[in-house]
């Protein structure tokens, strides 16, 4: 972990701790053992409990037994659970961005995130799986609606998670530039209820490859973001 300085201690330690945590440095189920942690990030314990209690509410760590504190683990139902919740979010921004009177100028804004995954492609897995979700934040940051930006942000943390749970390669199957410009496309159009569908559908395949990987035969999971 590397400390970032001249910001607000608390949330200094809330981002290099969530950083940890989806990127692996701390795996599921890690014990975060407060004199160690606090030590490593240069910060009182009191601090530090501040700042896992956050974590605790954006779902990345649990408290146990006399207040220990592990990185939570990932278990199939959560995996579904937050997919389901995110195919809500993003379907409410599709249909939003399918009828808005700007919708060409979204669309551009989005195919030039496309055009940054293709070129992720050429660099890193990393760097896959972040312009993947740039793409998916850009589909809702261009709502305008803060308290549905709000709700995906704090589902950021968990579908990192879920990703680094499940394998790179798993969740890579469903995160090709084509698959995304099939949204950007019913965006376009202009049909609400087909943006739904599709962005709907994107998000049950995304959950089946990471529970499932890329077997053909998989079974089909039931997530929708229609209303």
């Amino acid at each position: 972990m590397v400390k970032e300085p001249n910001r607000n201690l608390r949330q200094m330690a809330v981002d290099t701790l969530r950083q940890a945590i989806t990127t692996g440095e701390f795996p599921p189920g890690s014990h975060l053992g407060e004199v160690q942690v606090s030590e490593q990030l240069g910060i009182s314990r009191g601090t530090l409990r501040e700042a896992l209690r956050q974590l605790q509410q954006e779902g990345l760590v649990e408290y146990g037994e006399r207040g220990r504190v592990t990185v939570r683990l990932i278990s199939e139902k959560d995996i579904i659970n937050t997919f389901t919740v995110r195919a809500a979010l993003e379907a409410l921004a599709g249909e939003t961005l399918a009828s808005s009177y700007y919708r060409e100028e979204h669309c551009r804004r989005l195919r030039a995130a496309v055009d940054r995954m293709a070129r992720a492609t050429r660099v890193s897995l990393e760097a896959q799986i972040e312009a993947d979700l740039a793409f998916h934040e850009l589909l809702v940051e261009l709502t305008d609606n803060d308290a549905l930006v709000r709700s995906w942000k704090l589902l950021e943390g968990p579908i990192r998670m879920c990703i680094m749970y499940r394998g790179l390669e798993r969740a890579l199957s469903n995160m090709s530039p084509g698959r995304h410009l099939e949204i950007v496309t019913a965006i376009e159009s202009g049909d609400p209820v087909k943006t739904q569908s599709v962005i709907s559908e994107h998000m049950v395949a995304t959950a089946q490859a990471l529970l499932f990987g890329t077997v053909r035969t998989r079974p089909r999971i039931e997530i929708t973001g229609e209303n």
